[in-house]
């Protein structure tokens, strides 16, 4: 069985659907699935989801776009909300993006770190084009001996294995499958199989061949299978180790 370590089956495109979404992902062995929080608003809809459905599990965070919304009040449900959860995210920072300005994405994303230390949960953690900043304030915040995962990793096998040296564990997403992908399969080849994930960012990263249309859970083993053969291992070799992980990691 696989396990989705992100999707967010709470995104309008999903939800309306989730029984049959769920049932198809279960018919293609992906019998978990971890639905993070992008903004408060968020949250409700996935505390509701997962308790309908207890083979999807919570995180609760605030994404870097959103990072401006996150409050002494929005803090404060964040660690009321936490014991339902096993992870805070998504968080990080996204240098990609006009606002918020950096300056607010990393109060923010120290603000949340510091919560997780408090209440002993791993991250969720989301970068572009700041691993530097990120790595360096996860070691200033004695945030290493949380764990956590870089989801839908898009950094260089450098990169990678400088988070896996941080205590990380990397996630791969439908880019790895990408005709033109160049940065994703060498880091498929790079990290250690312990500390592998796999991820559909649903709805997001659809892989090919349904790359540009709407991304379901039931497309991950397609992902495993091309990281499989990146790695030159049998596809339940991978499927048990990423499932294994996943559950180490979120304590499962």
């Amino acid at each position: 069985m696989y396990f989705d370590s992100h999707c967010h089956l709470d995104h309008p495109r999903l939800s309306g659907a989730l029984p049959e979404l769920i049932s198809a992902a279960r018919g293609a062995g992906v019998g978990g699935f971890l639905v993070p929080g992008v903004e408060p608003g968020d949250w409700p809809r996935i505390s509701a989801l997962t308790r309908r459905f207890p083979e999807a599990a919570a995180a609760f965070g605030v994404h870097p776009m959103h990072a401006a919304l996150l409050t002494a009040k929005v803090l404060a449900e964040l660690l009321r909300l936490s014991p339902a959860a096993v992870a805070i995210g998504e968080i990080g920072l996204d240098y990609a993006l006009p606002a918020p300005s950096r300056a607010i994405q990393q109060q923010a994303f120290r603000t949340q770190l510091r919560l997780a230390l408090q209440v002993g949960l791993p991250v969720l953690l989301h970068c572009r084009r700041a691993f530097h900043d990120l790595l360096a304030i996860l070691e200033e915040e004695g945030a290493g001996r949380l764990g956590g995962v870089m989801h839908a990793f898009s950094g260089s096998p450098e990169t990678a294995l400088q988070c896996v040296r941080s205590g990380l564990h990397i996630s791969l997403a439908g880019s790895v499958t990408y005709s033109n992908a160049v940065r994703p399969p060498a880091v498929a080849g790079c990290v250690p199989l312990e500390r592998l994930l796999l991820e559909t960012d649903a709805p997001d990263l659809a892989p090919e061949p349904h790359r540009g249309g709407v991304n379901l859970p039931e497309y991950l083993p397609e992902i495993a299978a091309c990281v499989a053969r990146i790695r030159g291992i049998p596809l339940q070799e991978l499927a048990r180790a990423t499932t294994q992980n996943a559950c180490r990691l979120f304590r499962l």
